[in-house]
Order: C-alpha cells, then sequence, then structure tokens
C-alpha cells in the first residue's frame, strides 16, 4: 500500500517536490528506475515486470503520473491493469483535467486507484479517484501546497498520512528556501516504521493486516512471502527546469540507490 506526499507549487526553488513509497511483495519481478520506450514516447521511472506498469513516471517535457492503490476488502476479478494508467497520461498530449475527464468512461473496470496527474509548463496538476465504488470517479484539481496521498482520498486524514505530513512539513520547514538534500529527506521521512494506535484504524480489512500497513515504511511477512515497501523515491523539478530522480530500491535483499538528472524539454 504505496503512500506519497508532496509540495505543488508552493516552494521557491522547486514547482513540484514529491516523495513516494512503493509498496509491494519483494519476489515481484520490478525493474528499477530507468528510460524506457513506449511507443516512441520516452518514460523514466521504475516498472512492475509483472503487469507492465508503473507507479510513478515522468516525460522529458514535464509531465508527472503518480499512483496509489485503495484499500479495500474484496478486488475486482479480471480487472484491468491501474498501472497502465501513468504510461497512458505520460504518452498523451491531453491536459491533466481533460485527460482524467476521459477516464470517466472506463474508471469502473480498475481496481481501486489514486491517481495524480501534473503537468509542469502549465502549472496544472489533477487527483482523479475511482473510489467509493459504485460512484462517479472523483476529479479535483490539486491547489498549491502540501498534500498526502495514501490508500484512501487525497489529504485523507488516516494515522500514517497525518504522521507524513507532520514531519514533512518539518524538513521543509528547516531547509527554509534551500535546496533541499533528497537523500536526507527519504531517509528522516520515508523509513518510518511508527505504526498506528489500533483504534485509529478505518476498519476496512483484518485489523491486524491494517496494523501492519499502518506505518509510512512496510515490512511485514505474510503467507504469500515478505510484503512491504521495496522503493522509495524523490522526484525533484527546479525552477531552473531541472529534474532530478533518486531512487532507492531493494533487489534480492540487498538495497540500491540510483539518481537520473536530466532537464526539460522546451515546449516547441
Amino acid at each position: 500500500m504505496c503512500i506519497a506526499a508532496f509540495i505543488w507549487q508552493a516552494h521557491p526553488l522547486y514547482p513540484l517536490l514529491l516523495l513516494q513509497n512503493r509498496d509491494e511483495y519483494h519476489n515481484r519481478l520490478t525493474k528499477p528506475v530507468a528510460w524506457w520506450d513506449v511507443d516512441g514516447c520516452e518514460i523514466l521511472g521504475g516498472r512492475d515486470e509483472v503487469a507492465g506498469g508503473t507507479w510513478l513516471a515522468c516525460s522529458r517535457q514535464g509531465r508527472v503520473a503518480c499512483l496509489t492503490n485503495v484499500l479495500e476488502l474484496h478486488h475486482l476479478p479480471n480487472a484491468k491493469t491501474r498501472g497502465d494508467l501513468p504510461i497512458l497520461f505520460l504518452k498523451s498530449t491531453k491536459r491533466p483535467m481533460e485527460f482524467a475527464q476521459q477516464l470517466i468512461t472506463d474508471a469502473h473496470q480498475y481496481k481501486g486507484f489514486n491517481l495524480i496527474l501534473a503537468d509542469i509548463p502549465s502549472k496544472s496538476m489533477v487527483y482523479a479517484s475511482n473510489r467509493p465504488k459504485g460512484e462517479d470517479i472523483n476529479i479535483q484539481q490539486v491547489s498549491p501546497g502540501l498534500h498526502v496521498l495514501s490508500n484512501a482520498n487525497l489529504d485523507s486524514p488516516c494515522p500514517k498520512a497525518l504522521r507524513l505530513r507532520k514531519s514533512f512539513k518539518q524538513v521543509l520547514n528547516k531547509y527554509g528556501n534551500n535546496e533541499v538534500m533528497v537523500k536526507e529527506m527519504v531517509e528522516k521521512l520515508m523509513e518510518d516504521k511508527v505504526k498506528a494506535d489500533k483504534s485509529k484504524l478505518p476498519g476496512i480489512c483484518a485489523l491486524e493486516w491494517e496494523f501492519e500497513l499502518s506505518s509510512i515504511f512496510v515490512e511485514t511477512d505474510t503467507p504469500l512471502g515478505l510484503c512491504g515497501t521495496r522503493s522509495t523515491i524523490a522526484l525533484t523539478i527546479s525552477a531552473g527546469e531541472e529534474v532530478g530522480f533518486y531512487e532507492k530500491y531493494l533487489e534480492k535483499g540487498v538495497w540500491f540507490e540510483k539518481t537520473i538528472n536530466y532537464n526539460l524539454q522546451k515546449q516547441i
């Protein structure tokens, strides 16, 4: 169950600064951050080798897509791969709101998702979710400021989202208007293993399962194998249109680091 925190159009140096933990079974085949070509479109991000999608990726033109799943008890059989949604957006030339509205017709065919769509040049960011079930897709413009996205709606006051919001704000205040140290932010914010009070959990699934998932950094053993945080990403896009993509990822029980930097391409 992934979690992300980001500050959007509210920092003097960074139009976007985003941190995300991806939680998944350790034995699920995954590729670390890299450039990959999708129908002629260059995409930078990690890749799920089982379904072929991604949870966070960006393009050379300044488009960014971030995905988390929704905590729910029953899953839709034969659902479309929600990891395809970021790819579809990055390949598209549609503005975030236009793309999100296009999802209305088939959003119900996916398992529960939370999706952030951003276009840096136009300073546009949209949040979309296909939950709660049976309701119209939730689409909204994301306002400038600090936001947290976990496994409920954007800025939902679940315990670990509130904890991450507080710690993120404290670290940003520490740096002030200066350049941030992304590795330090990852270590301080995204490796937090403190679990929530059981009385504050939503009660959607089994209590012990929700408890194991209630920390920002997740690490738990299951009948299907080890499960938890296996990738942490820090994405920075500066006012000078420089992009930094740092990933700390787990591969066969060993943690690795990788950083890719590039400049946004000017729009013609």
